[in-house]
């Protein structure tokens, strides 16, 4: 088992900070148990403060995409911060800012050229919001307010960007929000009824376009494989439905980017894996690699326009371009590139997805989904029936065994959504053969220990 079990590592000086000072997100403050602390990381391990390994089966949370401890990343925040610790791109600019915006721009699909940097992604889906209206109201159109959305989608938990979020569990308790905020189905294949159009669920964005009145659309948001919810990837010809109705309807789409960018599908950028061209691209996360806060918005010479012509993008963050966050992320991605991490990915996608499948000899699991280093594994009370479990039971399943058994068997992967027990993973691009193997042998495991957690009952 992880340190921690047997009560003693609650006395330490950590432990007993963390539990008065630390206030966690989506977390009690108070609780039983110890916190976990990781004090060290290397390639596609972690240790805590006791000493105990643990593989990072989730790159952290879906964004230490080039693997701890990289001295390359650490070597260029060092260098940066020695030169220009600080430089704001409100009105003025820096060296590092403009070669990642130009860097950003040469790897981006079809015409994404220009490069508003953030801090984070719940940030740059704020940001791609508000740039949305102003663009519609710098041409002429200043009705068109609304965001659509999917159910159980998560796109940020700012004020804006909660509007878009599709989970009720974490919009409830800051209602009303900001209004315009309208939601329809995901795509959820493994539910999707026999002989229905597979494109239905791109069809009933067209639909509720029409319900609000096309007039009042500002954009559609979605991500290129659905977080929450499990990573729900779409049925083929699904994006392409999407940007022609988007285009008939002149709705703007963006792609929230923030997890499925940077080599997690084995591109760039999630457009490019499905094969669509965004108006917006929202990304964060594995711009750096996690190794400091750094976001982005990437817009088209089209979004771009109108602000050419003298309409201003009234918008700015203090931290937004930050000269250490573009250094780190310029380093970033030549790691990815000299690394050929992307093609790593595509090369060991199959390996990681037959090793989730393989455990479908276990009653318990329903569906494996994903692409590139982004799967889920849903888990089913009937595997026959697709039948799920009571939510009272599902949330005990997960609470009570699903995250207990994975920390204890040294696996940092995601047990949720609530409701709905499912396994998400998506480990460093760095990943290989003994990495997979390991997750495969580790949630065998998980797994059965959760069958007969459920048969006991």
């Amino acid at each position: 088992m992880a340190g921690g079990v047997d009560g003693s590592p609650a006395t330490s000086a950590l432990q007993r900070a963390a539990r008065r000072h630390l206030w966690r997100h989506f977390a009690p403050i108070g609780g039983e148990g110890d916190v976990p602390i990781f004090v060290r990381g290397e390639g596609c391990e972690l240790w805590d403060e006791d000493g105990t390994r643990y593989l990072d089966a989730l790159s952290s949370l879906f964004c230490v995409n080039v693997g701890h401890g990289r001295d390359e990343l650490a070597d260029a925040a060092a260098a940066q911060a020695r030169e220009l610790a600080y430089a704001t791109t409100w009105d003025t600019a820096h060296p590092r800012a403009i070669e990642l915006a130009e860097r950003i721009a040469g790897l981006a699909p079809g015409d994404l050229n220009r490069v508003f940097f953030t801090s984070g992604g719940s940030e740059s889906v704020e940001s791609a919001l508000k740039l949305a209206r102003s663009y519609h109201h710098a041409r002429g159109e200043p009705s068109r307010v609304k965001v659509i959305a999917r159910e159980l989608a998560y796109h940020g938990t700012t004020f804006g960007a909660l509007s878009a979020t599709g989970l009720p569990s974490v919009r409830a308790p800051f209602e009303p929000l900001m209004p315009g905020g309208c939601h329809v189905p995901h795509t959820d294949l493994y539910r999707t009824e026999a002989g229905r159009d597979p494109l239905w669920a791109a069809d009933a964005i067209e639909e509720r376009i029409a319900f609000e009145d096309p007039a009042t659309v500002a954009a559609v948001i979605l991500e290129p494989v659905q977080n929450s919810g499990g990573c729900l990837p779409p049925p083929p010809g699904y994006f392409a439905r999407v940007r022609e109705i988007c285009d008939r309807h002149g709705a703007l789409l963006i792609s929230d980017d923030t997890i499925c960018s940077w080599g997690r599908l084995g591109t760039w950028f999630g457009g490019q894996r499905f094969e669509y061209a965004p108006d917006i691209v929202t990304t964060a996360k594995g711009l750096t690699s996690g190794y400091v806060p750094m976001g982005a918005v990437i817009v088209s010479d089209r979004v771009a326009e109108p602000f050419l012509d003298g309409a201003v993008f009234a918008h700015g963050l203090t931290f937004g371009g930050h000269p250490v966050a573009a250094a780190v992320a310029l380093a970033n991605i030549g790691v990815i590139e000299d690394e050929d991490l992307l093609a790593n990915v595509l090369r060991h996608e199959s390996e990681l997805q037959a090793t989730l499948e393989d455990l479908s000899d276990l009653p318990i699991v329903g569906d494996v989904r994903g692409a590139g280093y982004f799967w889920g594994i849903e888990l089913v009370a009937d595997q026959a029936t697709k039948r799920r479990f009571p939510p009272d039971e599902a949330n005990a399943l997960i609470d009570r065994v699903l995250a207990p058994e994975l920390r204890g068997r040294g696996l940092i992967a995601r047990a949720a959504d609530r409701g709905v027990p499912v396994i998400q993973l998506a480990p460093p691009l760095i990943a290989g053969p003994e990495e997979i193997a390991e997750i495969g042998a580790t949630l065998r495991e998980v797994l059965a220990a959760a069958q007969r957690w459920v048969a006991s009952r």
